[in-house]
């Protein structure tokens, strides 16, 4: 299935857009050009599907939130299931190169976890929820989300995977099995760390790196 993207057509909410002068975007519905409008169902879709799951999330509460009419959502993106493919395909490569530039940087091995937290909650400072969009456990596996998630998570992983190797490499420890162990650890501490950033909207992503920071650094302390 092909899934909308933004582009220069004219919306298909807007009239003949014979006669407008060569060069000019033909405005979307009240005036907002079609990539504009796109970029607020994503962000509409992030935050429901992020909330809900997919199973539950509401593609009429989406387009309430946006002003736009249901129908108007299955022509950009032709179904449910191809929004929340756009939806993955949104959020899934700015967390890969946020982390990715986090470790590329090369943090002393004591400061590669807050280095790489800091970076997602950079990049999730105005989309929290879209973190659960990748991580979402209502998807139903072999389904068309389902890919579309998986191949951005297994992406993310494999930069986990090599983080948590790097660290435990340091304390001399090669067991593959501790490194995927950690792995899903460190997993599901961001997913934590994340679902607790969203029921305390007022922290910001600067708030979160300087609190992980002292949490890290009292864990270390401690050991």
């Amino acid at each position: 299935m092909t899934i909308a993207r933004a582009s220069t057509a004219p919306d298909p909410a807007d009239g003949d857009p014979r006669g407008t002068p060569s060069g000019n975007r033909v405005a979307g519905t009240k005036g907002v050009p079609r990539a504009r409008r796109e970029q607020q169902i994503l962000a509409a879709a992030l935050e429901e599907f992020g909330r809900h799951g997919h199973a539950s999330a509401s593609m009429a509460e989406i387009a309430r939130r946006v002003g736009v009419t249901k129908p108007m959502l299955y022509t950009y993106f032709g179904s449910k299931d191809g929004l929340y493919a756009a939806c993955v395909d949104h959020i899934g490569p700015r967390l890969l190169a946020a982390i990715d530039h986090a470790m590329a940087a090369n943090p002393p091995d004591d400061q590669l976890p807050h280095t790489v937290l800091t970076a997602v909650f950079r990049t999730l400072e105005d989309q929290r929820h879209a973190w659960f969009v990748l991580y979402d456990r209502t998807l139903r596996p072999g389904s068309e989300p389902w890919h579309a998630a998986r191949r951005h998570r297994e992406a993310i992983d494999d930069l986990a995977a090599y983080g948590t190797a790097s660290v435990l490499r340091v304390h001399g420890n090669h067991d593959p099995l501790d490194a995927d162990a950690l792995k899903q650890v460190w997993t599901g501490t961001v997913s934590a760390l994340v679902g607790w950033w969203i029921s305390h909207p007022g922290l910001s992503a600067q708030d979160m790196s300087a609190r992980c920071a002292r949490i890290l650094s009292a864990i270390r302390n401690d050991t």
